[in-house]
């Protein structure tokens, strides 16, 4: 079920982005095609327009001709067009072209043209495209050896303009368009897979610890209130008795309300450092005084358990951060030594600057830990022991809370362990 709504999740991630992107190049690609398509039917409007108004050059044959006149147009350059010259009827009164065709071609022309009733668009004509251009032809300036003259005439000139070339220039375009755009889509649909799963991961990876996060609490909590109720149901079936015959049950109900209240505290603790929104002080304290102070606390447990200790504290050094977490941070660290140490075990503390930054380690001798559960000993609720018993009244929060600390103040923690050996920690924190 959990993967089906992680997939679902990374799917609408995948479509969501796949969307935008297609969109962007679909936009992209089309805004490139039409501008080119706008450029190349410029040119073609240009050219065709160049061809309607071509000059005419009229030249006189000798007088014995009587001055009859012979009408060329001048070419452009361009060989592949041709035009034809109608009468306001329609009938073709000339045909002008530099292209070697059958006479029915042009006829051909002239019923596409009309039958499109179109002034200017693109017709098929022996296997080739052709853009033409009707203009109607009414006063021009014509040419005569050198001087101009004004001819009037009442035709229709439609020019034609071999586009083969644009057409396949064109499609050739669209075709490399396509071709890119597919590529690219399925490029960037891999990259995305893949970045979508990597993003889903953190996701599914904190939905599940705040599933274990919940059964766990659950779990502790449910111990001291089985204790409170069994002992209180103790108290009822001897309500004859008087209080101080019946210390020993209260005496459980006290334990089982004092472990409660420590597991809320700490979870408390713990949703107060995680939350982004609050702020930790920065002001400059003696850590070294910190650390002193936390080792006299402890002196009495450790006397208990017969533990000897050895310390190397640089004094007064100065770190800029919150003292009450720093001595909480320190407090942890040293309380889960002291759990762990074996009976006549070592502990040994050192606190030292290095450049830029104090560094504090602690390390004692026990049973250590398993190098498959390192990476594990700062998840909440997490303990070595798989029986899960509440040794020293310890819940496996103090480390993760130690992590949330030390996060929280910009620093670094690190764990390394010995089985059978040694367990050091140590954590490091800007000057």
């Amino acid at each position: 079920m959990e993967n089906k709504m992680f997939t679902k999740l990374r799917n609408k991630f995948l479509v969501l982005n796949m969307s935008i992107t297609s969109l962007v190049m679909i936009t992209a690609f089309a805004i490139i095609y039409f501008i080119t398509y706008n450029n190349i039917y410029s040119e073609i409007q240009s050219k065709l327009t160049s061809r309607a108004e071509m000059p005419i050059r009229m030249s006189m044959l000798n007088d014995t001709e009587k001055g009859v006149a012979v009408i060329q147009r001048v070419p452009l350059g361009d060989t592949l067009t041709f035009s034809i010259e109608l009468d306001a009827d329609g009938k073709i009164l000339e045909v002008n072209s530099f292209i070697d065709m059958p006479e029915e071609v042009y006829y051909k022309a002239i019923e596409a043209v009309w039958s499109k009733n179109k002034s200017s668009a693109s017709i098929t004509l022996e296997g080739r495209q052709w853009q033409y251009l009707i203009t109607q032809k009414g006063r021009r300036m014509i040419l005569r050896n050198g001087q101009q003259y004004s001819l009037v005439e009442d035709k229709y000139l439609i020019t034609f303009l071999d586009i083969t070339a644009y057409k396949k220039t064109l499609l050739e375009l669209l075709t490399t368009l396509i071709f890119v755009g597919a590529i690219t889509l399925f490029v960037i649909f891999i990259i995305s897979l893949y970045f979508a799963n990597r993003s889903i991961k953190p996701i599914a990876e904190t939905w599940e610890k705040q599933k274990q996060f919940i059964a766990d609490a659950s779990h502790e909590l449910k111990t001291p209130l089985s204790i409170i109720n069994a002992n209180y149901d103790a108290l009822l079936e001897n309500q004859e008795e008087t209080i101080k015959s019946q210390l020993k049950w209260l005496d459980y109900i006290k334990i089982g309300t004092d472990r409660m209240t420590k597991l809320i505290n700490d979870l408390l603790s713990l949703a107060k450092l995680e939350d982004v929104n609050f702020e930790t002080r920065k002001n400059p304290f003696n850590i070294s005084n910190v650390v002193k102070d936390v080792m006299l606390s402890m002196e009495a447990i450790m006397l208990e358990k017969d533990i000897k200790l050895s310390h190397w504290i640089e004094d007064d050094i100065i770190v800029k951060g919150d003292a009450e977490r720093v001595k909480q941070l320190v407090t942890i660290l040293f309380d889960n030594a002291i759990k762990y140490s074996n009976e006549n075990g070592q502990i040994d503390i050192s606190l030292k600057k290095s450049k830029s930054q104090v560094i504090y380690s602690i390390r004692n001798s026990g049973k250590g830990i398993a190098k498959k559960d390192l990476p594990k000993v700062f998840d909440r609720f997490y303990r070595g022991d798989p029986s899960r018993t509440h040794e020293g009244g310890s819940y496996g929060l103090g480390l993760s809370i130690a992590k949330t600390i030390i996060d929280r103040l910009g620093g670094e923690i690190q764990v390394t362990s010995v089985e059978n050996e040694y367990t050091t920690f140590t954590f490091t924190l800007g000057l």
